[in-house]
């Protein structure tokens, strides 16, 4: 994978993860600067850049869309949940999180009523009957892995950005 490649994917896992509430505007604001850096660039992808701490929280709403656009990836609507957990899962498999905090994260959020994350579920149930020190956790840590690969697999990112810079 490209570092534009990269760039892109963690752009748009920073969208949806902001649009369900697990980051921050400015984190999203952050991602658009590492962007540029790795080699995308669009007008809105550097105005979204350009924006402060202070102007995030009142920006981004309106600059993402644009921006994401331009580069010829989705915005997905706020609270939607497949791209967010397939983030989670990249996160985690990054070393972002533990294990056991992706299945918590998932399972408060959406409980066992997403098909998609129903195993992540389960296995957070599992995590509830462990005590500490049990040689089991290393096997259901093993099982939150398998399954946030098999969830982070469905990647998209576009060959190149839709419009040229100017």
């Amino acid at each position: 994978m490209t570092p534009t490649e990269a760039a892109a994917i963690a752009l748009q896992d920073h969208a949806a993860l902001w649009s369900v509430g697990e980051v921050s505007a400015s984190e999203v604001v952050e991602s658009a600067c590492d962007a540029l850096v790795a080699g995308l660039d669009t007008p809105n992808l550097r105005i979204l850049a350009a924006c402060t701490r202070a102007e995030a929280d009142y920006d981004v709403h309106d600059l993402l869309p644009p921006a994401l656009a331009e580069l010829g990836l989705t915005l997905h609507p706020v609270g939607g949940g497949e791209a967010a957990v397939r983030a989670l899962a990249r996160r985690m498999l990054a070393g972002e999180l533990k294990p056991w905090e992706l299945t918590f994260r998932i399972h408060r959020r959406y409980g066992h009523e997403l098909p998609l994350t129903e195993r992540l579920a389960e296995l957070d149930d599992e995590y509830g009957m462990l005590e500490d020190g049990d040689e089991a956790i290393a096997q259901v840590d093993a099982e939150v892995t398998a399954e946030a690969r098999r969830l982070a697999n469905h990647l998209t990112v576009p060959a190149e950005p839709t419009e040229t810079p100017s």
